[in-house]
């Protein structure tokens, strides 16, 4: 089960970043808590490139807690607006140094912004 989450994780981390293309060169340490039945499961994941690692992250600058269910389906189809909905709602928490949440929340948002944004045509 635990190389499914890490597995997992990786997926996340990629469709995450493939969405947000600008988080890609960011260095950053992302612990990660996945909480199931009377169980809690710690992952380390490096960025760039999505190491996962099984157990506490010390050197985490980013905590991310979340249920594994909810989890296992986010991972798997979870798009950009489905994964600030979870954090919005609480379904997942997202805790660091303010500096670092607030460049990724803008990271993400420009972005949004972007794809909201249509694209001026050329005409010939």
């Amino acid at each position: 089960m635990a190389e499914d989450a890490k597995a997992l994780i990786e997926l996340a981390s990629r469709r995450f970043v493939g969405e947000v293309p600008a988080l890609e060169p960011m260095k950053l340490v992302v612990g990660v808590e996945l909480r199931g039945r009377g169980d809690v499961q710690h992952f380390r994941l490096e960025m760039p490139g999505a190491k996962v690692t099984k157990g506490p992250a010390a050197d985490a600058r980013v905590r991310v807690d979340m249920r594994r269910e909810f989890f296992n389906v986010m991972a798997r189809e979870g798009k950009i607006a489905d994964w600030i909905e979870a954090f919005t709602y609480g379904q997942a928490k997202a805790s660091g140094p303010e500096q670092i949440m607030r460049l990724i929340v803008n990271v993400v948002e420009r972005q949004q912004e972007r794809e909201r944004t249509p694209k001026a045509r050329r005409h010939a």
